[in-house]
């Protein structure tokens, strides 16, 4: 019982014991630290058991239930096989699968319940131990198996116990979607939430007032990159409360005064780094700018941005057009092409990556499409890559609009296995 309950435990567990002052915690962490010295401690006090039990009983109970039995032939070896059966039943069910059932099932707790009578007996068999613990090094090294004695939790580890949780009801669907796309943060790039430059609404200094008026009134946004002539040659960005304090305290409106400096960023950028970047420059508004390596503006992202990547879509008034995928009454879909590639995925569940996925780089759905094509496709044309068939609907100028996707469900391998 002993040594299963010791290397099961957990060792964040094992370390809230210590830290609220268990001193056995600490005993536990040092059997831990030399598990070779301490199954062999484990295993000499097995052994003796075994041998003692099977020597008193052999003695004490075999001779008295021989005579017991006398009447039939052969009552010595069946007395002895008597003995043997029972000791054993015994040992394997008291002595084996109780106890260690006992321990799986509340490894900490009986780990810290035997710890000090551990070290007892750790003690006393020092010698025998130590020249176990040695040969079975030698062994090992010989046999050339690495003696590892790391804990160290996986990211795939951490998803299974995740996993693991949801389907014991003590996680919730929400809670487990929350932390898998917090560990997506760290693999995704800037660019697969940033908003396109060609979907940017900035505001132009060129252009007529009146003109930026409309733009700021219908756009239904709160904060615009403000440029002149260009928004490679942008000054940073506005507020639109900035731009109503500025007109109703009635003083001559000049633009500069509200201007803020954004946050810029390059787009080879991960996602995580970019939300540590908005953490520690408190003094930049909430939003940053994407430039690729010659500086010119790719895209742009809000820190409403960063929070869907974390908890999911968030209506807002201002994203009327934002990317949907809606199904239709014949089992079909229709997606935008600027839909994200990992909301595609997530939405029929394939775990698996798209072709080309790592080494092209596309975030979206037409992104996917171009790089399976290989060129600009004609509405009609159609492909089909794993289980989906992907049909063009609609393409805007040289832009893939709307894209009409069946599912042919999850493939089955054949009898063959191919």
């Amino acid at each position: 019982m002993a040594e299963l309950a010791v290397v099961s435990i957990r060792r964040a567990k094992m370390q809230k014991y210590l830290e609220d002052g268990n001193k056995n915690a600490q005993i536990v962490f040092d059997l831990l630290e030399d598990p070779n010295e301490f199954l062999s401690t484990v295993q000499i006090g097995i052994s003796l058991i075994g041998v003692l039990t099977g020597a008193l009983g052999g003695v004490t109970l075999a001779k008295p239930l021989a005579q017991y039995i006398s009447f039939i032939p052969y009552a010595e070896p069946v007395s002895v096989a008597i003995v043997v059966i029972v000791t054993t039943y015994l040992t394997l069910v008291i002595g084996e699968i109780v106890p260690k059932v006992i321990a799986l099932n509340d490894p900490e707790r009986v780990s810290l319940k035997v710890a000090k009578s551990m070290v007892v007996l750790s003690k006393i068999s020092k010698p025998v131990s130590f020249v176990l613990a040695k040969s079975s090094s030698f062994l090992l090294w010989l046999m050339r198996v690495e003696n590892r004695n790391d804990d160290i939790v996986t990211e795939e580890e951490i998803k299974l116990m995740i996993e693991e949780g949801r389907e014991d009801g003590t996680i919730e669907q929400e809670e487990e979607d929350i932390i898998k796309r917090v560990f997506k943060l760290d693999d995704q790039k800037v660019e697969s939430i940033m908003t396109p430059r060609n979907e940017i609404i900035w505001i132009d200094l060129e252009d007529d007032r009146e003109l930026n008026k409309v733009k700021i009134i219908e756009s239904k946004r709160s904060i615009f990159p403000i440029a002149s002539g260009e928004l490679d040659d942008f000054i940073g960005v506005v507020q639109a409360k900035d731009i109503l304090s500025a007109m109703f305290s009635g003083d001559e409106f000049d633009v500069h005064k509200i201007v803020k400096e954004p946050l810029v960023v390059s787009e080879h950028l991960e996602t995580l780094e970019l939300l540590k970047e908005f953490k520690e420059n408190q003094g930049y508004v909430h939003m940053c700018l994407v430039v690729d390596e010659f500086g010119s503006v790719e895209g742009l992202i809000t820190l409403n941005d960063l929070l869907e990547g974390i908890v999911g879509d968030i209506p807002g008034i201002d994203e009327e057009d934002e990317p949907k995928a809606i199904e239709r009454d014949d089992g079909t879909w229709l997606i935008d092409g600027r839909y994200p590639i990992d909301r595609f995925k997530e939405l029929f569940d394939f775990k698996d990556n798209l072709p080309d996925e790592e080494e092209d780089g596309y975030t979206t759905l037409a992104g996917f499409i171009l790089s399976i094509s290989g060129t600009i496709p004609d509405e009609e044309d159609k492909y089909e890559c794993d289980r989906f068939i992907f049909e063009i609907v609609d393409i805007d100028g040289h832009q893939i609009d709307k894209v009409l996707v069946t599912d042919l469900g999850p493939q089955e391998p054949n009898e063959e296995g191919e």
